[in-house]
């Protein structure tokens, strides 16, 4: 059968059928063009046919994708003797679009040394750059989808500032969005109009999914135009931004909820009030109605050792098992350590442990793919170890089942909230918050499936034999400390111990709907609600008993009854509370509506961030503020200083400030996220922090916080009174960054940390 060569698009497409063809002749494989691929050292012949490649050590070994596994017995008696196990971790997958970021992040923007499939060694920016175009044969056309939308938009006529507001702005945007699940916020324009923006899944319930473009901003504002709710005219409507997955929707919707101070409320009248209730929404009620899909053109794979493993041995076993599973498939890596690693241990750099992270191509040259299954996983894990030892370094492949441990969380259910010595994580719902601390408290749990409880008990059998058969002391107590695991195990689903299994066998519409229950029902605040406040509170937890009761079997309907009525009993407890207030002149209510705006400001900045922390960051934004209007002044004639003089002082201002900033103080971080001038401040405080070496050193960052906080004050303190005259205390307002007669810094060279706070598949357009 001859080949035609020309019928294939593609150069891999034409290797791989000379490939197929020669193997369906009985040839053997090409092996030039691995000759070709392979690192310096090269490969060659074996006497028995096989290829043998030159380790990192220098050492020819054997190309066998199918490592020979270890007998338990040999496994655990190397655990029972100080063994570590191996630990590789698929982080995420990417496409075309992350293939850059992933790369800069490995290599910490070029900071760190990369390694790629060639044994090359690649740093700096520039080189790294060139990866991109390098790989641009192995990636896939397949775009990411478009999964949720930013939205702005306006509407005549001057409106009232009351909870009206926001039931007007729910009518018209349900007019255009559908059935589309969104958050929004109203306030009043200075031109007396409605401004209102949110954040909105762009696929609804039937499968429409709009582009977030000009064309579907013309569907939305047709199909609102064609509804004309209460007679409002539309003036404007348009998307300023799209994203794929949870991670980028969580974002968009923090950042509404941060900038508004909490004023923000869904579709169905579910109020939004901070960042924790913000992932909650799009975590347990969005997720689902995303149907989001991305290319799977590129790997980010971890490689892990314990702390204090020699750090050149691993790089070398990690090269090894890199080179020998993936030999035909491209990919770059790099070791990080905490003694080298430029990134900060605040920002999650500088890890306690040594690890190699890794980009692999999904795709190989001969057109094959990765496949990412439990088995593969077990192999690499069996590979990572042998070449481990290899080196020196006492590793084995485990199995959880082996020692009764607990599953592991996934990314997408944990948040980390401390990146400060073992990355502290808090779950994304109530279900994963209970595998997050299972998991970190090593509790043990009996495997589930049939076949897996077949696996465990060979193991605990094999750990019983050692208890008996070793002759050292040291394995025999670790032995016997496995079998206690087991039937502690035991013991817990024996007197039936709530666990994952109970919660996993719910459907998770209603596991979602419970949790949102259980959070209207937590009493945070005792005050009385005024009635407005109160009607919002009942309608929303008979929302929720509603679409939960839609959800509940037959089976759990007496149960979930007892939960609908103590859940009803405590709203009538509240209404109690509120009606007792009105007879009493509800001071409470009173007190909170007689509150300025600057007050009410000062009091959450403070609920927030702490007492001292608003003092000084209050004290440094007027100083800035008090400049900006000079120049401003300045800048119309106004007043007679010298331009150049004021501007020079505010530099030194925004300097002292950005200090604070980078010194830990939030509320100075905060407003920075809406102020362009003090974000680059602190971005290049930052990064003199981390050049000076002090970057990723939390316990030193509080001390030199404290400290600058104290003589910060002091200086301010002493401050001419006109430098902030006619300013409030507490009024935390500060000029908008757009202002345009205020001159720009430029801005410092980002470090990659700055742009990639985790290396996620989603990004912001």
């Amino acid at each position: 059968m001859e080949i035609f060569l020309g019928a294939f698009l593609f150069e891999w497409e034409q290797r791989r059928a000379v490939l197929l063809h020669e193997r369906s002749l009985g040839a053997g494989p090409r092996w030039e063009e691995e000759l070709r691929r392979r690192r310096v050292g090269g490969s060659e012949r074996n006497f028995d046919g096989r290829r043998t490649k030159r380790s990192g050590s220098g050492f020819p070994q054997s190309d066998q994708r199918q490592v020979a596994a270890r007998p338990m017995s040999q496994r655990f008696g190397a655990l029972a003797r100080g063994s570590q196990p191996a630990v590789v971790k698929v982080a995420s997958f990417g496409g075309r679009a992350r293939l850059g970021a992933m790369i800069s992040y490995v290599a910490r923007n070029g900071e760190i040394a990369i390694e790629n499939h060639l044994g090359e060694v690649l740093r700096g920016k520039s080189e790294i750059a060139s990866i991109g175009p390098a790989w641009e044969d192995l990636m896939s056309a397949r775009a990411e989808s478009r999964d949720i939308g930013v939205f702005r938009m306006r509407v005549s006529q001057p409106v009232r500032s009351d909870h009206g507001d926001f039931d007007k702005a729910r009518a018209i945007l349900k007019s255009g969005l559908g059935n589309r699940s969104f958050a929004f916020n109203v306030s009043r324009g200075e031109d007396g109009r409605y401004r209102i923006e949110g954040v909105v899944v762009l696929r609804d319930g039937q499968g429409e999914r709009l582009t977030a473009d000009a064309k579907a901003a013309d569907i939305v504002r047709a199909r609102m135009s064609a509804a004309s709710v209460a007679g409002q005219t539309i003036d404007d409507f348009r998307f300023t931004g799209y994203g794929n997955g949870v991670d980028y929707g969580t974002a968009r919707l923090r950042s509404l909820v941060d900038r508004h101070a909490g004023a923000v409320e869904t579709g169905d009248g579910q109020r939004v009030s901070d960042s924790r209730q913000a992932g909650d929404l799009v975590q347990q009620e969005w997720r689902h109605q995303l149907h989001s899909r991305r290319p799977r053109d590129i790997m980010h794979l971890v490689l892990s050792a314990r702390a204090g493993t020699d750090r050149q041995a691993f790089r070398a076993a990690a090269r090894d098992f890199l080179a020998s599973e993936f030999a035909s498939h491209r990919y770059v890596f790099a070791l990080h350590d905490p003694f080298d690693d430029p990134k900060g241990e605040g920002q999650g750099g500088r890890r306690p442990h040594v690890h190699v992270h890794a980009v692999v191509a999904m795709r190989s040259e001969d057109g094959e793919r990765i496949e990412t299954t439990i088995a593969s996983f077990r192999r690499w894990r069996e590979g990572l170890a042998m070449q481990a030892r290899a080196q020196g370094i006492d590793m084995e492949m485990t199995d959880r089942r082996e020692r009764a441990n607990a599953p592991a969380y996934g990314r997408n259910q944990v948040r980390p909230t401390n990146h400060v010595g073992r990355t502290q994580h808090v779950g994304t719902s109530l279900a994963a918050q209970r595998r997050y601390d299972e998991k970190r408290a090593d509790a043990p749990q009996r495997a589930l499936s049939q076949a897996s409880r077949a696996y465990a008990d060979a193991a605990r059998g094999e750990w019983h034999r050692l208890t008996r058969a070793s002759e050292a002391a040291r394995v025999r107590d670790f032995a016997r400390d496995q079998l206690s695991r087991f039937e502690t195990a035991d013991r817990a689903e024996g007197q039936g111990v709530p666990s994952r299994r109970a919660a996993d066998q719910s459907p998770p519409q209603l596991k979602m709907e419970l949790a949102n229950l259980s959070r209207l029902l937590e009493i945070d605040d005792m005050n009385a609600m005024t009635r407005p406040e109160f009607e919002i509170y009942e309608k929303r937890v008979e929302m929720a008993l509603s679409k939960a009761e839609r959800l509940v079997a037959e089976t759990a309907r007496d149960r979930f009854r007892e939960i609908a009525t103590a859940a009803r009993a405590h709203v009538e407890v509240r209404r109690e509370m509120m009606e007792e207030a009105e007879r009493d002149g509800a001071p409470a209510a009173r007190d909170r509506a007689a509150l300025t705006a600057d007050d009410r400001r000062w009091e959450e900045a403070v609920a927030r961030h702490g007492l001292k922390t608003v003092e000084v960051a209050n004290e440094a934004m007027l100083a800035v503020e008090y400049y900006r209007q000079r120049i401003a002044l300045a800048d119309r004639r106004e007043i007679a200083d010298d331009a150049n003089a004021l501007r020079a002082s505010l530099n030194d201002e925004l300097t002292r400030a950005a200090k604070l900033g980078a010194a830990g103080n939030s509320l100075i971080r905060e407003i920075a996220e809406v102020d362009v001038e003090l974000k680059s401040a602190i971005a290049a405080a930052d990064h003199l922090r981390d050049r000076s070496g002090h970057g990723g050193r939390r316990d030193q960052a509080t001390r030199s916080s404290t400290l600058m906080h104290e003589t910060e004050s002091e200086r301010l303190a002493d401050r001419p009174e006109d430098h902030t005259k006619g300013k409030n205390a507490g009024d935390m307002q500060h000029s908008s960054p757009n202002r345009e007669d205020v001159p720009r810094q430029p801005s410092p060279r980002r470090n990659a940390d700055e742009h990639i706070r985790r290396d996620g598949d989603d990004h912001d357009r």
